[in-house]
């Protein structure tokens, strides 16, 4: 197995996840609210979210894939890659979004190209208030002007695994965010 450095440990995430928790519970006292997980990555983020949540929320998917020639695992580990900024919808939302309180959970938030292209999808379903929910954010690679209502973490730009994030579908499971050498 790789050797891989803790940027974040479980520990860190579980109070952060906490505190975004509560501050939801705040803006929303009293609604309901309804995360949409943008698979696959922000599944255990959304799972650890909602429980933190003091509120009535149920939960929904939506599921995206980028285009643009993907390097090798190993290339894109070493070079990154860059989409063409092409985002296709691969699995929509399951229930009506229309006059609810949606947060869209995301993983990490990059360039911004997917999360822009979600959040025009699901402003179409006319909710009644739309904020985003993001784990990590990487603002060194930002090509779309967007920012996260509820963060997580800022990191610097490196590849990082852990806590739904993976390397070639490898390392989802760690309950730490880790850096995965680039060499």
């Amino acid at each position: 197995m790789t050797e891989l450095k803790i940027l974040i440990s479980r520990a860190q995430i579980a109070a952060r996840v906490a505190a975004m928790g509560a501050e939801i519970t705040h803006d929303f006292s009293g609604e309901s609210v309804i995360f949409v997980g943008v698979l696959k990555g922000a599944a255990i983020f959304l799972s650890d979210l909602a429980r933190q949540v003091q509120l009535d929320a149920t939960f929904d998917f939506i599921g995206v894939s980028s285009y643009g020639n993907r390097p090798s695992p190993t290339q894109e580990l070493q070079h990154g890659w860059d989409s063409t900024g092409e985002v296709r919808l691969t699995k929509d939302v399951d229930q009506s979004m229309r006059d609810k309180n949606v947060i869209l959970v995301e993983d990490i938030l990059d360039t911004g190209l997917t999360l822009t292209y979600l959040k025009r999808i699901l402003l179409a379903h006319q909710p009644k208030s739309f904020r985003i929910a993001a784990l990590l954010d990487k603002p060194a690679r930002r090509k779309q002007p967007i920012e996260a209502d509820y963060l997580g973490f800022s990191i610097p730009d490196e590849f990082v695994v852990g806590y739904g994030l993976d390397y070639a579908e490898r390392y989802r499971n760690l309950p730490d965010i880790c850096v995965l050498p680039r060499s």
